[in-house]
Protein backbone atom coordinates (compact mmCIF):
# COMPACT_ATOMS: atom_id res chain seq x y z
CA UNK A 1 0.00 0.00 0.00
CA UNK A 2 0.73 3.35 -0.36
CA UNK A 3 2.10 5.49 2.42
CA UNK A 4 1.13 8.99 1.22
CA UNK A 5 4.53 10.09 0.92
CA UNK A 6 5.30 8.62 -2.68
CA UNK A 7 4.57 11.42 -5.17
CA UNK A 8 2.72 10.73 -8.24
CA UNK A 9 4.24 11.85 -11.84
CA UNK A 10 1.30 13.79 -13.99
CA UNK A 11 1.76 14.39 -17.61
CA UNK A 12 -0.05 18.05 -18.73
CA UNK A 13 -0.57 17.70 -22.55
CA UNK A 14 -3.72 19.02 -22.71
CA UNK A 15 -4.33 20.94 -26.09
CA UNK A 16 -4.74 24.39 -26.09
CA UNK A 17 -8.24 25.57 -27.62
CA UNK A 18 -8.19 29.58 -28.58
CA UNK A 19 -11.69 30.15 -27.59
CA UNK A 20 -12.28 32.18 -30.87
CA UNK A 21 -11.18 28.65 -33.04
CA UNK A 22 -14.30 27.16 -31.38
CA UNK A 23 -16.69 26.41 -33.92
CA UNK A 24 -20.21 25.34 -32.93
CA UNK A 25 -22.44 23.28 -34.74
CA UNK A 26 -25.29 24.97 -36.51
CA UNK A 27 -28.73 24.43 -34.30
CA UNK A 28 -31.75 23.00 -36.57
CA UNK A 29 -34.14 25.69 -35.98
CA UNK A 30 -37.18 24.88 -34.83
CA UNK A 31 -39.15 26.75 -37.36
CA UNK A 32 -37.15 24.71 -40.28
CA UNK A 33 -38.74 21.60 -38.86
CA UNK A 34 -42.20 22.73 -38.69
CA UNK A 35 -41.66 23.93 -42.73
CA UNK A 36 -40.12 20.75 -43.47
CA UNK A 37 -43.40 18.86 -41.65
CA UNK A 38 -45.79 21.49 -43.36
CA UNK A 39 -44.23 20.26 -46.97
CA UNK A 40 -44.34 16.57 -45.91
CA UNK A 41 -47.95 17.14 -44.62
CA UNK A 42 -48.98 18.74 -48.15
CA UNK A 43 -47.85 16.55 -50.02
CA UNK A 44 -49.16 13.21 -48.22
CA UNK A 45 -52.64 14.89 -48.25
CA UNK A 46 -51.77 15.63 -52.02
CA UNK A 47 -51.06 12.20 -52.69
CA UNK A 48 -53.97 10.97 -50.74
CA UNK A 49 -56.69 13.42 -52.79
CA UNK A 50 -55.40 12.03 -55.56
CA UNK A 51 -55.81 7.93 -55.18
CA UNK A 52 -59.39 9.09 -54.43
CA UNK A 53 -59.67 11.30 -57.33
CA UNK A 54 -58.73 7.95 -59.60
CA UNK A 55 -60.68 5.81 -57.22
CA UNK A 56 -64.08 8.32 -58.02
CA UNK A 57 -66.63 6.61 -59.95
CA UNK A 58 -67.24 9.11 -62.91
CA UNK A 59 -70.28 7.63 -64.29
CA UNK A 60 -73.22 9.23 -62.08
Amino acid sequence: MSTGKEELEVEEDFPVVDQDEVVEPPAEVAKTNLAKRRTIDALLAEKRLQKELEDYPYDL
